[in-house]
């Protein structure tokens, strides 16, 4: 009788303890490619953004517009170059209050900083709220859907502060 209840808990235990091993496995994943969106910011890099971005991508900017693949990286290519041209830095953090993700799929909401001119008299922040999809494509994360929106300009500094880490796997990881 003991071995038939005991068993059972114990089966129990350990899928759950490889249940969030795997989440984890999967937000740590899922972070080198924010590793990479990072990157691409700091170093004005426009290929990076096309690597980490799935060909069939749908980009909502700001609430407003809707642009495909091609359309959504040739602007970064175009900003950044403009943006090395005048000598002007971009640094990007990112914290989450959402990120949900199996083995194929991930869901990932949070509040966006962008920092031009970091440091600078020049410096300015901007703030806002992203969702983005990702999708397992030939074993890589690949953004598929990315939507972000300044919500009529009432995203700021405290609901940044509010959100958690990017490294903060806690928060997501024992729901």
């Amino acid at each position: 009788m003991i071995k038939k209840t005991i068993i059972p808990i114990v089966v129990l235990v350990f899928s759950m303890t490889s249940i969030c091993a795997q989440n984890l496995d999967n937000l740590k994943a899922i972070n080198a490619v924010w590793g990479k969106f990072y990157k691409a910011f700091e170093t004005l890099d426009y290929t990076l953004m096309a690597d980490i971005h799935a060909e069939d991508l749908v980009r909502v900017s700001g609430g407003k517009r809707i642009l495909d693949y091609e359309t959504y990286i040739t602007n970064y290519k175009t900003n950044f170059e403009r943006s090395k041209a005048t000598g002007q830095t971009s640094n990007i953090s990112l914290r989450f209050f959402e990120r949900i993700n199996n083995d194929s799929t991930a869901s990932e909401r949070g509040i966006y900083k962008l920092t031009r001119n970091k440091g600078t008299e020049n410096e300015q922040s901007y703030y806002g709220q992203f969702h983005v999809l990702f999708k397992k494509i030939d074993g890589e994360w690949k953004i598929t859907l990315d939507y972000d929106s300044s919500e009529g300009g009432t995203i700021g500094e405290d609901d940044f502060n509010k959100a958690f880490a990017i490294d903060d796997f806690e928060k997501f990881t024992t729901d």
